[in-house]
């Protein structure tokens, strides 16, 4: 029997950091995030698992950095409005592994291994089922197409290539 669940998107979070300026690292997170996962076993191995993060809701805290951000120089939001993740494979030794997938941003998939941690499955308060799904991983911004740079006066790159993903998600069972 395949179990869904549905995103619990108030106990959510999908963040980045990259670095800027080669000084410190900026963050900033996707405020529209949707996903789902399914699986037919008792534990999450081999769980079938999705999200998406709508572009238009970046937010770094700096409203003239997420609409940089948004525009034709990084995301493309108006032609590309979300980035995509299907997963291939969730492989745990205990409550920890790696989750194996296709990442899609603009128009551009590339496979990606994350990180991941698995809590417990609890019953909340509501009597509601629920676990919770932690990742985490590198990539490379220009593998995915996303290659504006700028060079300060100092010789500096604006933005550095590598960027630091973090993903917070709470599931609830659906049947």
């Amino acid at each position: 029997m395949t179990t869904n669940w549905n995103l619990d998107a108030m106990h959510s979070e999908v963040a980045f950091k990259v670095r800027h300026m080669m000084i410190s690292n900026v963050s900033g997170t996707f405020n529209q995030v949707e996903a789902s996962m399914s699986n037919a076993s008792s534990d999450l191995t081999g769980a079938q698992f999705s999200f998406s993060a709508s572009v238009d809701s970046i937010d770094t805290g700096v409203a003239d950095r997420d609409a940089h951000l948004k525009s034709e120089d990084f995301f493309n939001a108006a032609a590309f409005p979300n980035i995509t993740f299907t997963s291939n494979t969730i492989q745990l030794n205990g409550q920890s592994g790696q989750i194996t997938g296709n990442l899609t941003i603009k128009d551009t998939t590339h496979p990606v291994s994350l990180d991941v941690e698995i809590s417990d499955v609890v019953v909340d308060p509501y009597g509601q089922t629920k676990v919770g799904i932690s990742a985490t991983g590198k990539l490379s911004r220009k593998e995915f197409g996303l290659t504006w740079s700028a060079v300060t006066e100092a010789g500096h790159i604006v933005v550095g290539d590598e960027i630091k993903l973090s993903v917070e998600l709470q599931f609830i069972k659906q049947n």
